[in-house]
């Protein structure tokens, strides 16, 4: 096992308790501790050049307000964390929901002993992940140079840290501000040190604070701040990157415990977090609530069966999709819900949520949320109505306030998806207006935020290639998307039909770009004439971080518009089967250098398939609407097999928000939601033999897989509840209704079964047919 996850030390599968399937089968386990197959380093051996996920170990509840996790890399580097680095400079609470967006609100405890070192480059202590433990509830490692031992369990606004000391007079815990404004200031006859940090990336009010609290239940013996790189004795300090030093007489082995809190609203609402969510709690009692935090969200779904590999790789992609978006809401004292707002500064009633990206999450996580997590989806959608009244558009890309990154108006997509499958405890009419206002516009600072060429999308039905705005098709086929969305819920709404007919005639804007030339989408000029010169291969252009291949299938709702576009069922699968048939290579121009995501699909060597990046992600369902789902099944095991591992380097490209994570999740049980806003979810091929999902609606829905394997990846029969099922598909309303989907594998296609129309998934060609 070591071997397998590269030496980390979370624990291993020694500790598992197994328990034999009902029916007798060679290696077919029940995972009862899902906790402990949870590999939070997953992902970190990564760097700018090339990500394997670009994760780091998320100490944390499930979408906690806040995370702390090793630091080895100086402050401000997005890549807080790498595998591969042999030091570390802190521990830190975290906000970082990309290195590409980088973190904020963090600062740091790290402990030292002997020569006194707080700069953060001289304090840094070497370490080994023979002796460090990496676990979502809990993280160890043992500070070499110092011969000290640093363990850390979380709550959601809170965490407690327990340092094991050598006998020495200069045992030191420093709490370091970070830069861009920060404040420090001890109260030794409290044993508490008190503090601010301001830093982050935009996004944020000029009122911004994280306040801290830190309580030690030992006498401090000494005290030390630092401004910049100079250290004083006094108590308190303020400036652009200050810190304090606590300094404590240990005996060998003594434990020196400190409780953190932070809040975004006071140091009263901090010191109220902490009371709440730690109190006098032990060390070992605040460990076992955060492990059996999780061990409930990740005992929702029990798998048997399948490789050592599948059932790590399953519980640590499920962890990942558990930690995003982030809650960024406090109880007040009153025990009322209440934010500070990231939009205007002020503390209002009522849920936020942030850290989170529509352009990634709107594919699978919010569906994920949507089957298992109804009543928190509800409570998103009540923070998307805050976020439009305090800031006056929705958040597509949010951290904590609106950011400048990505393309699209995709929060509308799963707005109508939460509303269109039951969510309906919020105000919907005023998310509807918000999204109609973005189809109208955009924040003129802030260009990702409504939609970005809105009035020559509106007015020709596509973004022009030659208008200046970049990315253009890319944003067409997005905004397409969205309308189809916005034609739905305006239908459930029962707006005017004027209003639901311009929505539905949006939604085939799609056509636009379609050229019958290459069977591929292209940019259009504003004059009408497709782009030229055209490389089907040229990344970023027209495009966003993909080429034609990749986008080409952005037609989530109407894949049988799409089909008969290029031809029909033949024509369609033949230019599906290009994907994977052309060579990687890859046209750079516009970036001027393969950027990483070039890079990562060059090497995985599946011709221009790039699932590393999320526009394509959807693409290997596809053969299920064209009459041929054998391909589908073959294509999507072998993405699974290939792609993901449960090591540092486990996955093929950005986990982004739990998105490359859902995929997973979603593929391994053996369905996957190809088109939200649409019912259903699209068969695949399960990797279990059996897998267990306890519905929030008190239904157990069971996918059990006879004759499953690694080359066993066809489905030859497929019963729900006991009926033979032809259909490359099932209802949402199926789905919740729990019950048996029973799969009978084979080494050989069926491929007889499933090829008709009428088992084709729904487009919107064909809805009301």
């Amino acid at each position: 096992m070591k071997r397998l996850l590269k030496h980390t030390t979370f624990l291993f599968i020694s500790l598992l308790l197994f328990v034999a399937c009902s029916e007798p089968k060679t290696n077919c386990l029940v995972i009862e501790e899902p906790v402990e197959y949870v590999n939070t380093l997953m992902g970190t051996d990564s760097e700018f050049a090339l990500s394997n996920g670009n994760t780091y170990p998320a100490i944390a509840t499930p979408w906690g307000m806040n995370f702390w996790t090793p630091q080895t890399n100086k402050m401000g580097d997005g890549w807080g964390y790498q595998y591969d680095a042999h030091k570390i400079r802190g521990i830190k609470q975290t906000h970082q929901p990309s290195p590409w967006i980088n973190d904020y609100a963090a600062f740091s405890l790290m402990a030292v002993t002997g020569e006194l070192k707080f700069k953060e480059e001289e304090r840094a202590s070497w370490f080994s992940h023979k002796a460090e433990t990496a676990a979502p509830h809990y993280y160890q490692v043992y500070l070499a140079d110092y011969d000290v031992n640093v363990e850390v369990s979380p709550t959601e606004r809170a965490a407690h840290f327990r340092f094991t000391f050598p006998e020495s007079e200069s045992s030191y815990v420093l709490v370091d501000g970070f830069h861009q404004g920060s404040y420090v200031k001890v109260i030794p006859e409290e044993r508490k040190v008190i503090g601010y940090c301001r830093n982050n990336s935009g996004g944020v009010p000029e009122n911004f604070h994280n306040y801290f609290v830190i309580e030690f239940d030992k006498d401090i013996s000494g005290i030390k701040t630092w401004n910049k790189d100079v250290l004083s004795d006094g108590i308190e300090e303020e400036g652009y990157h200050v810190g304090a030093v606590l300094q404590f007489n240990t005996d060998k082995g003594e434990k020196v415990h400190a409780r953190v809190a932070s809040s975004f609203i006071s140091y009263e609402q901090a010191q109220l977090n902490l009371d709440r969510e730690i109190g006098n709690d032990s060390f070992e009692v605040t460990k076992e609530k955060a492990y059996s935090d999780w061990h409930s969200e990740l005992s929702k779904i029990k798998v048997e069966g399948g490789t050592i590999d599948q059932q790590l790789i399953f519980y640590s992609t499920l962890y990942r999709v558990l930690l995003f978006p982030r809650k960024f809401f406090e109880y007040d004292v009153n025990n009322e819900v209440v934010h500070y707002s990231p939009y205007n500064g002020e503390v209002l009633p009522g849920y936020m949520f942030t850290d989170n990206g529509f352009w990634d999450t709107f594919r699978a996580v919010f569906p994920f949320f949507t089957v298992m997590y109804p009543e928190l989806n509800n409570q998103m959608m009540e923070g998307l109505v805050n976020t439009y009244k305090e800031s006056g558009w929705l958040p597509e890309w949010a951290s904590p306030g609106h950011r400048g990154c990505m393309i699209g108006s995709n929060s509308a997509v799963n707005i109508a998806d939460a509303y269109l499958k039951g969510m309906h405890d919020y105000d919907i009419e005023t998310l509807y207006e918000a999204i109609i206002k973005n189809t109208n516009g955009y924040l003129e600072d802030i260009t990702s935020v409504g939609r970005y060429g809105a009035s020559y999308y509106n007015e020709l039905g596509y973004v022009p290639y030659d208008v200046g705005i970049h990315e253009n098709a890319a944003r067409t086929l997005e905004y397409a998307y969205a309308d189809y969305n916005i034609y739905k819920l305006a239908k459930a709404l029962g707006k005017p039909q004027e209003e639901i007919d311009l929505f539905a005639k949006r939604a085939q804007n799609y056509r636009n770009l379609f050229c019958p030339d290459n069977n591929l989408m292209r940019g259009k000029n504003e004059d009408g004439s497709f782009q030229e010169p055209f490389s089907e291969f040229k990344w970023g252009g027209a495009f966003t971080e993909g080429n034609s291949w990749h986008y080409t299938w952005s037609v989530f709702h109407d894949i049988e518009g799409l089909k008969q576009l290029m031809g029909g069922n033949k024509s369609f699968v033949a230019q599906l089967d290009k994907v994977f048939e052309l060579p990687p290579v890859f046209d750079d121009s516009y970036y001027g250098f393969p950027i990483h995501e070039i890079r990562e699909m060059q090497i995985m060597n599946m011709g221009q398939y790039a699932h590393g990046n999320q526009p394509i992600q959807h693409m290997t369902y596809l053969y299920n609407y064209a009459g041929e789902p054998w391909k589908t099944q073959y294509w999507v095991r072998k993405v699974m097999d290939k792609l993901y591992t449960p090591n540092p380097d486990g996955y093929c490209g950005d986990e982004d928000n739990g998105q490359t994570s859902a995929w997973y999740v979603f593929s391994a049980m053996g369905f996957y939601p190809v088109c939200p806003g649409q019912d259903m979810y699209v068969f695949g091929s399960p990797i279990f033999d059996k897998v267990t999902v306890s519905l929030p609606n008190g239904n157990t829905l069971t996918v059990s897989s006879e004759n499953n394997g690694k080359e066993n990846v066809y489905v030859d029969e497929l019963k729900v509840n006991g009926k033979v099922w032809d259909k490359t598909y099932v209802d949402h309303d199926e789905l919740l209704k729990g019950g048996t989907f029973s799969f009978k594998m084979s080494s050989e296609p069926n491929k007889k079964r499933a090829i008709t129309p009428d088992s084709y998934p729904p487009s919107m060609s064909t809805e009301g047919e």
